[in-house]
């Protein structure tokens, strides 16, 4: 385990009817290479020692033998072996005949948990030979394989690292299954060992039910379902398996391989516990009586001298999904904020809203969305007014787009240079003008907002905020400027998500003039425009390098505001997911590390401009809106966090703050 993180996997072995000396070896081979690849847990399918389909088989006292025979050579298998293993195999017990998964460690069966819902139905005639775990007592024990070993469907198992529970095959088809009460009883990732044959559709309809049940669950769910070699008398088994955390796929097998597989994985079972601490729902479901019906079996500690090694990729922009999915969420997007929009117009009976547009992507967003708002609403675009405010800072680049979108789009236009007032505030201030610091900065950015709320009120309207999350993360914002608003449309969308929306805008909601507009904002460089342009007439100040990559702050965020990860974690993910493999840009670990300290230094001390935010829609899993979200004091120290990214021979940059 390294950082929450547990490898497991799923195996799916050839097997021979009947034959379990062959199988033995199959699951061998297969435990040994999961061992050399640093699995810490391994499912097998249902029965897999004798196969799924052996019929009446199973009621041959031979085969019985057989199997537990094979059981204990695999028994002294695993005695050198760090990988606990999870086999399918049959236990006769009171003139009864129970479907089992057996818990092996080290030499030895820690447990056998049996099947409860034993299908009888189409091609299924279980009950023809497997009895039904609900008739056990709780505490039963039997002699199996030269040990006193325990047999219950109330089994959780506790390794160094995680808890688990089993259920088998027909178990997670139940109405209530097994792993609900297990889940509740501790169990941080479920194992299901299977042999489902295979239909047309059902393939689908499985990995549905796997992904929908560890999302239920707050778990990780491990399915292992039999494949090549079984009987083909009547059915086909195709070897489907599949690793889940929480609603999401990890690994799957190959469907219909005609050879054993091994699918591995890693499961974040501080990130599974994490959320489980967020959602009361699930503590609310928790039943001290059923639980105390579960017993908690210790394993030994897990101790491998593989090094771990992290195979599941980590994706480096979690706000924004890829594919088609990036295009229904921006059109959801949009729909919230533009129905969150309506909805306060409607309620103040505002004759018009009022946008500052700069001709960056933030005030763009929300000029969109209001358009869309007034749309819907069925309401001329001209009670949208639009103000520009060039300064010292404003470029042509930005001055001509933010004139031209809104020319394109229809809406009112209103130009008022805030030059005259500044300079008139920093003679009363004494200020030279020479002088670039924060002042000179800040005042620019109050004097836009007190020009949008005295025109909001002359006009009857009310001022649409444009900020976004990940400048509200950072405090990248000026107190009582453009921190504040009426009503923030975007404050619960990260700067990466920005763009995407931008762009998609610009291929969906716009005409061939606007079009080129909006795409030519997605690509000028991010700027409060607030120091003057550079010889050339372009933008000096590029704000992510004051503050960092946006791209790095909104993965911070992600997994500062969704799971509480402590900073080394984050800095591990992050090394990762930005080392150039994946779908981020390419970083250093230095760099990462730098702006990660940034990132936490200004979250804690800019606590105090969330703390009074306006209102503004929640969109997403991840918001700082003080009645929502995030309640946090505004004084609260960082320097727990500063101290978990302490290195010895690494001193701590400078931060840019911008009050």
């Amino acid at each position: 385990m390294q950082n929450g993180f547990i490898k497991v996997a799923a195996a799916i072995p050839s097997v021979k009817v009947a034959d379990c000396s062959f199988n033995i070896q199959q699951i061998e081979s297969l435990m040994a290479s999961a061992e050399g690849q640093g699995v810490e847990i391994l499912c097998l399918p249902e029965l897999a020692i004798t196969a799924y389909t052996c019929q009446d088989l199973f009621q041959q006292q031979l085969l019985l033998d057989e199997a537990e025979a094979s059981l204990l050579k695999l028994m002294e298998f695993s005695r050198n072996l760090n990988v606990t293993a999870l086999v399918g195999v049959p236990i006769a017990y009171n003139s009864m005949l129970f479907n089992c998964a057996a818990v092996i460690q080290r030499g030895k069966v820690y447990g056998l948990v049996p099947k409860t819902y034993i299908p009888n139905y189409k091609e299924f005639y279980e009950k023809r030979w497997f009895t039904s775990a609900q008739v056990l007592a709780n505490g039963v024990e039997l002699r199996f394989c030269g040990q006193t070993v325990p047999m219950s469907k109330n089994l959780v198992f506790s390794t160094t690292h995680c808890t688990f529970g089993i259920e088998i095959c027909e178990d997670l088809w139940a109405p209530v299954p097994p792993s609900n009460h297990l889940a509740l009883a501790g169990a941080d990732i479920i194992f299901n060992l299977s042999a489902s044959n295979e239909l047309i559709g059902k393939a689908q309809y499985l990995r549905n039910l796997v992904l929908g049940q560890s999302a239920r669950l707050l778990a990780g769910y491990v399915y292992a379902g039999s494949g090549y070699g079984e009987s083909t008398q009547d059915l086909v088994f195709s070897g489907r398996a599949f690793i889940a955390e929480n609603g999401a796929l990890l690994a799957q097998a190959e469907r219909f391989a005609m050879r054993e597989q091994l699918i591995c994985s890693e499961i974040d079972v501080e990130r599974l516990r994490a959320e489980r601490r967020t959602n009361t729902t699930f503590a609310n479901a928790f039943d001290n009586e059923l639980v105390q019906n579960y017993r908690n079996i210790e394993l030994e500690p897990y101790a491998s001298n593989v090094p771990f090694t992290l195979t599941r990729p980590i994706d480096a922009h979690p706000f924004v999904p890829e594919g088609y999915e990036l295009d229904e969420r921006c059109e959801e997007i949009i729909c919230i904020q533009s129905e969150a929009l309506a909805r306060r117009i409607e309620h103040t009976r505002a004759k018009t809203v009022v946008i500052g547009i700069s001709g960056g992507l933030d005030s763009t967003l929300a000029l969109l969305v209001a358009v869309h708002a007034f749309d819907r609403l069925e309401r001329d675009r001209r009670g949208i007014v639009g103000i520009t405010m060039p300064g010292f800072g404003t470029t042509d680049r930005t001055y001509t787009n933010a004139t031209n979108l809104m020319k394109e789009l229809g809406v009112t236009i209103r130009e008022i240079s805030i030059a005259p007032a500044v300079t008139q505030h920093f003679m009363d201030l004494g200020h030279d003008i020479n002088v670039h610091d924060l002042t000179y900065e800040n005042s620019q950015a109050r004097e836009r907002t007190q020009i949008l709320m005295d025109a909001a009120g002359q006009m009857g309207g009310f001022v649409v905020g444009t900020g976004d999350l990940s400048e509200l993360a950072l405090g990248w914002a000026t107190y009582n400027g453009d921190h504040m608003s009426m009503y923030g449309v975007n404050a619960s969308i990260p700067k990466t998500l920005v763009k995407h929306l931008v762009s998609w805008a610009a291929r969906n909601m716009a005409d061939e003039a606007s079009r080129t507009t909006l795409l030519d904002i997605v690509d000028t460089p991010i700027s409060p425009e607030l120091i003057p342009a550079d010889e050339n007439g372009n933008i000096k100040q590029v704000t992510e390098d004051l503050v960092g990559p946006y791209e790095l702050h909104d993965f911070f965020l992600y997994y500062v505001l969704r799971f509480g990860f402590r900073p080394q974690k984050i800095y591990y993910l992050a090394c990762r997911a930005f080392d150039g493999t994946g779908n981020g840009t390419a970083y250093t670990n230095e760099v990462i590390l730098k702006w990660l300290r940034t990132f936490f230094r200004r979250f804690f001390t800019q606590q105090f401009k969330r703390s009074c935010l306006p209102d503004g829609p929640k969109v997403g899993s991840c918001s700082l809106s003080p009645r929502g979200d995030w309640r946090m004091p505004s004084d609260a120290s960082s320097d727990a966090w500063l101290a978990d990214l302490e290195t010895e021979d690494e001193s701590t940059p400078s931060v840019v703050e911008n009050a």
